[in-house]
């Protein structure tokens, strides 16, 4: 059984959720939930809120035991691209990439 929680359009670049997510991978929930909270990346508040969701789910929908859950999955996408302009001397324009991301984040019981 696996209980799973979706963060969808994360104002937030790929490349920098995925130096957070990188940390929490293959953990054990009480230890992922330690370290998103004494991370300093802004973006741990919201993978760590995000976290939170996908246990109260495998609590609450799935009946697991959450003493025993771990991470299994946790997997950032690209999100769509804002395309934003920005002024440049000379009547010049220049492009301003917003972008965001998807963030799944898959929780299972260990055997153990």
């Amino acid at each position: 059984m696996e209980a799973k929680a979706i963060l969808r359009y994360l104002k937030s670049t790929p490349q920098k959720t995925r130096l957070v997510v990188d940390l929490i991978r293959g953990k054990m929930v009480d230890d992922a939930l330690t370290t998103l909270t004494f991370c300093n990346k802004a973006v741990s508040r919201d993978v760590l809120k995000l976290l939170k969701s996908a246990v109260a789910n495998a609590e609450n929908n799935k009946k697991l035991d959450v003493d025993r859950l771990y991470v299994k999955t946790a997997v950032v996408g690209h999100g769509p691209t804002l395309k934003r302009m920005h002024s440049k001397a000379m009547g010049r324009g220049a492009t301003v990439l917003k972008r965001s991301c998807h963030v799944t984040i898959v929780l299972d019981e260990s055997a153990i």
